[in-house]
């Protein structure tokens, strides 16, 4: 006995080849933008808490605030690059860089912590929707 078409339908994408089907008509490509977006977001957070860091934090010289624009700059170019494979590894490495940030200043730390799960569950989507 075979199962009624909704059943399959259900289970896979209907042609026996046992892909779940997203719902989204360029998975791939929303994908993509939910990576762009999150290392987007990150880069202008970034550049954005440099004078509050300053001026409520107090000491962050000029080598830490270098850090933390090379930071954002590389986040913008992994933001563009999110078409190729290696920059989804590059954007993990780039949030262990920023964590190791965090020993300049305990501020860029916690901005390093958020950004670390926002960007784990960004790969957990990923891999749910794309099987990678």
């Amino acid at each position: 006995m075979t199962a009624p078409d909704s059943d399959r339908r259900a289970e896979g994408t209907g042609d026996g080849s046992g892909q779940r089907r997203s719902g989204l008509r360029n998975p791939e490509r929303a994908v993509r933008g939910l990576g762009a977006g999150t290392l987007g977001l990150e880069a202008l957070v970034l550049l954005l808490a440099i004078q509050p860091i300053r001026v409520v934090g107090g000491e962050l010289s000029g080598p830490a605030v270098a850090v933390i624009v090379a930071l954002a700059v590389a986040a913008i170019v992994l933001a563009g690059m999110m078409r190729r494979q290696w920059a989804w590894h590059a954007g993990t490495v780039l949030q262990g860089a920023l964590l190791l940030a965090g020993l300049l200043h305990w501020s860029l730390l916690a901005v390093g912590i958020i950004f670390t799960l926002v960007w784990g569950y960004a790969l957990h989507v990923r891999r749910v929707i794309l099987g990678r």
